[in-house]
């Protein structure tokens, strides 16, 4: 009799598991309880069978987990499937989590006990590779759309085969491989034993980049999703240059006369991805497949906007970075004293005197830095 019961009662339980599967224990366990209590005609086992429940429970969520994560796939670009780290979010996932580790955890930990290492050969080559790869990217995103048919408006995303569409999702690949590679960024803080420069916010945004951009390669590659991404791509130019050419030495700064610029550069950049995306609100019937991306950028821009205003407000306007001169009448006139973060003042935006240093500065708006020997500067984005 208990065996039949017991089995009668786990048949019931299955039952309602298949019909709703998202209020099933609290009903197996009233089944299971009630069936116990019924004249002692049933002699189930009360934790044997909530045992099973559980089990059946598990893998009744995780097909349902599975299934929407393939319906999700579903409406995914087919075009990029086979393509390496696009089959699946979890590789580029394992790699993320590996680079925050590294960098807050493990690495610091290993060059506790070890000398800084002498990278400055290192970096001239990586900032000029970057500086190449980001000018190979300009050329594709405006061969395969933007200079050859965007509207710079409502321009939706391409899905099919056409070689100008099929390149135009290349670029993007390209471009979410290209946030790996600035993963050394951080890397070579570390290995430079340059920690206080491993922030939150500079590992959140070498994290969340190459993240978001899977999703955006997946489902979007092409379209008015990719102006920021051009734009990016030009300012890279620009810092990778400099970041170079300060690593090549004093003998070089007296050609970094733009470094004052840096900033203004950005601030265009994230109100030119602002406004572009924002049209999008405005624009009537723009036939966009996934807009919550567009959403994404327009928030990501807007948020950087807000924090390099900030940066410029207290960089420029508190007299920060100004020459120093002016540096020492702002002070004066605030009455405070305060000089810049690490005490050392910049006359034409390079600062002298220091041997192997750096201060502070932004990378696509958080907080990195690259330093060369025998002078420091502030990196920017």
């Amino acid at each position: 009799m208990s065996p039949v019961c017991e089995e009668g009662a786990l048949l019931s339980v299955e039952l309602s598991l298949r019909s709703d599967p998202h209020s099933f224990l609290g009903e197996a366990c009233h089944t299971v309880c009630a069936r116990k209590k019924e004249k002692g005609k049933c002699d189930c086992h009360h934790t044997r069978v909530s045992t099973r429940v559980t089990v059946m429970a598990f893998d009744s969520l995780t097909s349902s987990a599975v299934r929407l994560y393939e319906e999700f796939l579903e409406h995914a670009d087919s075009r990029t499937t086979d393509w390496p780290l696009m089959s699946s979010p979890f590789p580029q996932t394992v790699i993320i989590v590996a680079y925050i580790y590294f960098v807050t955890t493990l690495g610091p930990r290993l060059m506790e006990n070890h000398k800084p290492f002498d990278l400055k050969n290192t970096m001239i080559v990586y900032n000029f590779s970057i500086v190449g790869f980001s000018l190979y990217m300009i050329y594709e995103y405006l061969m395969s759309g933007w200079a050859t048919g965007y509207s710079y408006r409502c321009d939706p995303v391409d899905y099919s085969n056409n070689p100008p569409a099929v390149r135009m999702a290349w670029t993007c690949w390209l471009y979410y491989i290209s946030k790996f590679i600035e993963m050394l960024d951080t890397i070579f803080f570390v290995l430079r034993k340059k920690t206080s420069q491993v922030t939150f916010l500079h590992v959140f945004h070498h994290s969340i980049m190459p993240f978001t951009w899977w999703f955006g390669v997946k489902f979007s590659a092409g379209g008015m999703g990719t102006f920021h991404a051009l734009l990016n791509c030009c300012v890279h130019v620009i810092m990778y240059t400099y970041y170079a050419m300060c690593a090549m030495g004093p003998a070089y700064q007296k050609y970094l006369w733009w470094k004052k610029y840096m900033t203004s550069i950005q601030l265009i950049q994230f109100v030119m991805v602002t406004v572009h995306i924002g049209q999008y609100l405005f624009i009537k019937d723009c036939p966009w497949k996934f807009p919550v991306f567009l959403y994404i950028i327009g928030l990501y821009g807007l948020i950087f906007l807000v924090l390099f205003l900030n940066f410029w407000y207290h960089a420029y306007t508190k007299g920060k970075r100004l020459p120093k001169l002016e540096q020492n009448n702002t002070a004066l006139r605030n009455a405070n004293g305060a000089h810049h973060g690490n005490g050392v003042h910049l006359g034409n935006g390079v600062a002298k005197g220091a041997t192997n240093g750096f201060t502070n500065g932004k990378t696509n708006g958080v907080t990195n830095g690259f330093y060369g020997s025998n002078t420091v500067h502030a990196k920017e984005e």
